[in-house]
């Protein structure tokens, strides 16, 4: 087995540097709330109290996905973030019910917006901050492979588009007078952003339940294997799983029944580190064997026979 696993406890301050922009936009919008007396910039804040829950349960589960194996967990706690994805998804959720909620209860109680300018002001400040720290998780979640960062990334985004459609609607009324436009696109927002959440819910629940790598991450293994393939050397029983930011990856080799020990292992060894090399964070598992024992084809239903 070859293992390649970067440090991924310094992920944390991504988490640190969304609970501040949460803080400071839930501040931000309660202001311009308080101004203008909008629903939409209401259903906004309130998204972004949401947010700071979700930047909570990140850092405390990429604190946990940090720890090294230890005798109970020997494969380490990779698979802590995909609870911090799952509630970010039902936490987007949430807001899209807290945003529709308070727009409908608008739409029948009906209220004149005040200070509309400056509660725009102040609300595009907040989004701003929001799209800036959102673009940043992105790029973290891909270049360390976080679904963790990642899903918190599209969380903020929601709120980008939530104070988008908010701007809109705000604005809307102060060209046109009509009040109802506020919590009407309050609404489209909410219907809007659910999408969001349902994709973050299936992705954790995807990982938790054991996929397999992605066609791109197979066929990076399939070039490899094709690379470091000899005449008589055959493989079977690929099999992958994503857990956490961790690849798992596991293969038999067959080799000519007069290799030696040493000549086998160094051949299988060879092949881990290439494949380590191309797929960061992975951890690669061979089993020799020999072609010249019919058990060594042996599979499972579900595995490649030969590759």
């Amino acid at each position: 087995m070859t293992t390649n696993h970067l440090n991924r406890s310094s992920l944390t301050r991504f988490a640190w540097l969304s609970i501040g922009v949460a803080v400071f936009t839930i501040a931000l919008k309660s202001i311009a709330y308080l101004l203008t007396g909008s629903v939409g910039l209401l259903s906004d804040a309130l998204e972004s109290i949401v947010n700071l829950a979700g930047g909570l349960m990140a850092l405390g589960m990429l604190t946990i996905a940090a720890r090294p194996a230890d005798e109970s967990h020997t494969y380490g706690h990779n698979k802590a973030e995909y609870f911090s994805s799952g509630v970010e998804g039902t936490l987007i959720l949430i807001a899209a019910g807290l945003i529709a909620y308070t727009a409908i209860e608008r739409i029948i109680n009906p209220k004149a917006l005040e200070q509309i300018g400056i509660g725009l002001i102040v609300s595009v400040v907040a989004s701003l901050a929001n799209l800036a720290v959102a673009l940043l998780l992105k790029r973290a979640g891909k270049q360390y492979n976080s679904i963790s960062l990642t899903s918190n990334s599209h969380h903020l985004m929601t709120d980008v588009w939530t104070s988008g459609g908010v701007l809109i609607g705000v604005g809307a009324v102060a060209v046109t007078g009509w009040q109802v436009l506020d919590p009407i696109i309050a609404i489209l927002v909410a219907v809007n952003i659910v999408w969001t959440g349902v994709g973050i819910i299936q992705k954790s629940v995807s990982g938790l339940m054991d996929s397999t790598l992605t066609k791109e991450d197979l066929g990076i293994i399939q070039g490899i294997l094709d690379h470091q393939k000899e005449p008589e050397v055959k493989f079977h029983a690929l099999r992958t799983r994503q857990s956490g930011s961790v690849k798992i990856i596991s293969m038999h080799v067959l080799v000519p029944g007069n290799w030696t020990v040493k000549r086998g292992h160094k051949y299988v060894t060879q092949i881990e580190n290439e494949i380590i090399k191309a797929l960061a964070d992975s951890e690669v598992f061979t089993h020799l064997e020999s072609l010249s024992d019919p058990a060594s084809m042996d599979h499972l239903p579900f595995e490649n026979n030969q590759i």
